[in-house]
């Protein structure tokens, strides 16, 4: 039986994910989170063969933070991410962070109980859609940015200083300088306002 904790602030969706995943035989759901931080509690205390994570949870810690924490505990849980987000950014992020699975909301039933049971034996469960992005990545390395890249700009479109940006992420501002830097190089802009329009341009940021 593959025991399986739902970490998503959507009650519905939680509700129809309990649903579709113990009319599976073999998957039972253990409980379900509705914070990062209740995730990763639940992680520890219940340990599940799986976290069934959304990216998302409308505050500051992300499914990908959740996902760090949850990878690093004693006896760790694999982690399959479930979202309806498909930029570059979200994806290297959950996958950085080790998730061995990625699938977007909108998949079939059965493949998303599949997926199940593939990150539930530690298996890569990643959508085509999903698969082909990084693949892109791969042979694209000259517009491919880096997850803390990804990570600083993002903050920077969300209107973040440097100096915010470096609290938040606990680095230099020096730090966040030279990976702007290495951003306006990579995306050929000489800005902050033509980065983050670049980087959406090209499907990095969301």
């Amino acid at each position: 039986m593959i025991h399986v904790l739902i970490a998503d602030d959507h009650p519905v969706v939680r509700a129809g994910l309990r649903a579709l995943l113990t009319a599976a035989d073999d998957v039972t759901v253990v409980g379900e989170a509705a914070t990062p931080e209740e995730a990763v509690a639940l992680a520890e205390q219940l340990t599940p063969e799986l976290v069934l994570m959304d990216l998302q949870f409308g505050e500051a810690d992300t499914g990908a933070d959740a996902t760090r924490r949850i990878r690093a505990l004693d006896a760790a849980p694999y982690v399959l991410v479930l979202t309806n987000y498909d930029t570059d950014g979200d994806i290297l992020g959950a996958v950085e962070a080790g998730a061995s699975g990625y699938l977007l909301k909108d998949a079939p039933p059965h493949e998303l109980v599949a997926a199940v049971r593939a990150a539930a034996r530690g298996e890569s469960a990643l959508a085509p859609a999903i698969a082909g992005r990084l693949l892109a990545r791969m042979r694209a390395p000259q517009v491919s940015l880096s997850a803390r890249e990804i990570e600083v700009l993002q903050l920077v479109a969300e209107g973040a200083s440097n100096g915010e940006i470096g609290a938040r992420l606990h680095v230099t501002d020096a730090t966040v300088k030279s990976h702007l830097v290495h951003v306006f190089s990579k995306l050929g802009v000489g800005s902050r306002t033509a980065a983050v329009a670049e980087a959406r341009g090209l499907g990095i940021l969301r």
